[in-house]
């Protein structure tokens, strides 16, 4: 039906026949004139109607926003002193020489030629195929697309072959909660949506696949946010016979090369790795943002003889920790504002947030400290918190005191606060590996250990007497893709010894009888030469949401859901009929 799409044209066009098609996103009548912008997902044109041609003008005066338009026109340079540079269409327009209106539209509820903010993410959701048709949304969409494309090539240009894995499984619930399937034809029993497809790709490396990957779709059932759908995408990965470092390396290529083909980025080479010990010591946090330049600095050693218990408790405590965070020029800070961060801090358990202003230690020592707590410390502990932080005349030093979980929550996300707020962000971006992660983490409320990462990930010892001596030192061989503070992919080397797996799941509190009925499949497949393998799992809707800019991935997905975890577009989920129920012998309670 078309000849161009609209966004295409230049003053390369000039004086071709073209035909369009596309959507009104604007009409103006200017004094006998009238403009069309017509819109297709290539961008936006100018149509001009003559009154010359009566029949066409008339038709053109009828249309209004988000009719859908065939248009035929002659290209033509736009008139001196009219020309449009912020538009990629804008040295040239459309003398419209025919018109057919291929359908009509009601007025919008959501108004498209304005931005976003101006409609609530709830209308956006409950008419997302019109929200869609906003530019913006459809760049996220393509550019979504593009990086898809270019992952995939870059894994069929190295081997990896495309394998689908099952929708409907087996639950096992290990971490969230699982969405489960009723089976018409075994009554009383369940399918389980995946989580991910873990188990699956370890069973294809069993088979001797020796490298997959998949597109994966992935369900948990569990409190969103931001950054989380109760159904999400995930490039899932998995090799056999490649130790952490070589699967690592081909990892951060494939990234690098994302960026560079998509964004036009160079990002370093190779990534910078840190081990999770150090990030948490110096950042808080597993996933540092490493453009804002904070650092946390620890104190515990300076603290522990102070007769300020609110220090001094936390510093002689195995679990505690004792911090300091300087704020260059953080003098400024007025005591509303110190009090606001001393609310965002208690968000995340903490019970207060000190400070020690520097007006003018080198001149004036303690005098020069403006504080309620310097009256609390000796001389000895302040000129040691001095040194350490490298303050000087005109900064804000904070302090975080508490169990290392509290300090490590509430300061991490002060820095990264700080950061965004005192513009200390640095520009463009800074990606990362963190390895070396615990193996397990104890769960105090239920006196047993958890996997930190999953059940699968080998420990960094070969004998299982290693494992059981101190399960709580050992780590594991996993490892993260950070980038700007957020986790975009995560992986590890797997368990492929049948007894190492059923140590671990020992450890786990997991008995032989539990492990059989959930795990059996992968146990008994262990036994049959199992190779070493590993992989590893991108986040595709959030690592399309930092490249676009995009502050949801609810803005890079076509059909999202809600925080509720629910479709405003089709009113899902909804109930469905006792005939249904019957059929698949259920019946719902009140």
């Amino acid at each position: 039906m078309r000849t161009h799409y609209c966004g295409e044209l230049t003053a390369s066009h000039d004086a071709q026949t073209v035909v369009l098609c596309g959507w009104v996103q604007r009409r103006r009548d200017h004094g006998g004139v009238i403009f069309i912008d017509l819109r297709d997902r290539e961008g936006l044109v100018q149509i001009v109607f003559d009154p010359d041609r009566a029949e066409v003008f008339h038709r053109a005066e009828q249309v209004r926003s988000e009719y859908v338009l065939k248009i035929t026109g002659t290209v033509r340079p736009r008139p001196a002193g009219t020309v449009n540079a912020e538009l990629p269409t804008g040295a040239i327009e459309i003398l419209g020489l025919e018109l057919e209106v291929l359908n009509s539209s009601e007025t919008p509820p959501i108004q498209l030629d304005t931005h976003a903010a101006d409609a609530s993410e709830e209308l956006r959701l409950r008419y997302r195929y019109l929200d869609l048709r906003r530019p913006e949304m459809q760049n996220r969409l393509r550019t979504r697309a593009r990086v898809t494309q270019q992952l995939r090539n870059y894994l069929d240009c190295n081997g990896f072959l495309d394998i689908e894995t099952p929708i409907l499984t087996k639950s096992t619930p290990e971490g969230a909660r699982d969405y489960l399937v009723p089976s018409r034809t075994h009554p009383g029993e369940f399918f389980a949506l995946p989580q991910s497809p873990q188990l699956f790709k370890q069973l294809l490396m069993m088979a001797g696949m020796d490298r997959y990957y998949q597109v994966a779709r992935c369900f948990r059932d569990e409190d969103l946010r931001a950054d989380r759908q109760p159904e999400f995408t995930q490039l899932d990965i998995e090799v056999s016979f490649l130790d952490e470092d070589a699967l690592m390396t081909l990892m951060e290529t494939m990234i690098r090369e994302l960026f560079c083909d998509v964004l036009g980025v160079t990002l370093p080479d190779p990534l910078p790795r840190l081990t999770y010990q150090e990030a948490m010591r110096r950042f808080g946090s597993d996933r540092p943002d490493l453009r804002v330049p904070l650092e946390l600095i620890d104190l515990a050693d300076l603290m522990q003889d102070v007769d300020f218990q609110v220090f001094a408790a936390p510093a002689k405590d195995p679990n505690g920790r004792v911090v300091a965070l300087r704020l260059p020029k953080g003098g400024e800070l007025t005591r509303k504002e110190i009090d606001a961060y001393t609310q965002f801090v208690g968000i995340y358990g903490a019970k207060g947030l000190a400070y020690i202003k520097v007006n003018a230690w080198a001149e004036k020592g303690r005098d020069g400290l403006q504080s309620p707590i310097v009256k609390n410390l000796p001389d000895a502990a302040l000129a040691g918190i001095m040194e350490r932080t490298g303050a000087v005349d005109g900064d804000l030093i904070f302090f975080g005191a508490d169990k290392t979980n509290v300090v490590n929550e509430s300061i991490g996300a002060l820095r990264v606060k700080l950061g965004q707020e005192r513009g200390l962000m640095r520009e463009g971006w800074q990606p990362l590996w963190v390895t070396d992660f615990p193996m397990f983490e104890h769960d105090p409320a239920n006196q047993r250990w958890v996997a930190l990462h999953h059940p699968f990930t080998a420990p960094k010892v070969d004998q299982i007497d290693q494992l059981e001596r101190d399960p709580g030192a050992c780590l594991s061989r996993a490892y993260d893709m950070v980038l700007n503070g957020t986790e975009i992919g995560g992986g590890s080397i797997r368990i492929h010894s049948a007894a190492m797996q059923q140590q671990v799941f020992k450890l786990l509190a997991i008995s032989e009888e539990q492990a059989e009925d959930r795990f059996g499949f992968l146990l008994k497949a262990l036994k049959f030469g199992c190779p070493p393998h590993g992989g590893m799992a991108f986040g595709l809707d959030r690592l399309v949401m930092l490249m676009t800019g995009a502050t949801s991935i609810r803005d890079v997905m076509a059909f999202p859901k809600t925080q509720t975890a629910a479709c405003l577009l089709t009113d899902a989920p909804s109930a469905v009929d006792e005939a249904q129920l019957k059929e698949l012998a259920l019946r719902t309670r009140a």
